[in-house]
């Protein structure tokens, strides 16, 4: 009977493990969309102005917050400066600027203010992919997540985005959201 209290155990926690490495949103890698669709450019992609619209998913798959954004991206050599400006349903207004470093063979580095550390990331084929730890607002909590960020650039040119934010390995929030240039 022990035994197989221990095996049942063994099988309930090596599950969820297995389904999160191998079948699961965090076990995409870049190198699974190098070949498909246009190449992100991210010099092209994050320049000037764009509009952001998306939705924020609590723990429980909720909708917690809608959002627009005006965004503008300017580049000086291989460095981005991404001034961003969210307007939330619930009447906040939060100003955001990334700065994002590309490196040889796709490589990011990316800062802000509200991420601990430096955020890495990979461009390969149509996607983006980046992770950094991001610091919640003390009227979020204060909580420091950690961020699984995809971007996947569209045909049509709008960017698709999609993050997980999770402590202590759970997942807590979702945001999905488009990017849009603005026309000239």
């Amino acid at each position: 009977m022990t035994i197989a209290l221990l095996l049942l155990l063994c099988v309930a926690v090596a599950v969820p493990i297995a389904r999160r490495r191998w079948w699961s949103f965090q076990a995409q890698s870049p190198a699974d969309l190098a070949k498909a669709g246009p190449t992100f450019d991210l010099k092209e992609q994050l320049n000037g102005p764009i509009l952001c619209e998306g939705l924020i998913y609590g723990p429980t798959g909720r909708v917690t917050s809608r959002f627009v954004a005006d965004m503008v991206g300017s580049w000086e050599g291989d460095t981005c400066t991404l001034r961003e400006r969210f307007h939330y349903d619930s009447g906040t207004v939060q100003d955001r600027v990334w700065t994002f470093h590309l490196a040889p063979g796709g490589r990011i580095r990316a800062e802000a203010p509200d991420v601990v550390g430096t955020g890495t990331g990979q461009a390969a084929g149509a996607a983006v992919q980046m992770n950094y730890n991001i610091k919640l607002t003390p009227a979020a909590g204060g909580h420091v997540l950690a961020v699984n960020d995809w971007m996947y650039l569209m045909e049509n040119g709008t960017i698709m985005n999609r993050s997980q934010f999770s402590k202590f390995g759970i997942t807590v929030a979702e945001l999905v959201a488009t990017l849009r240039k603005v026309p000239a």
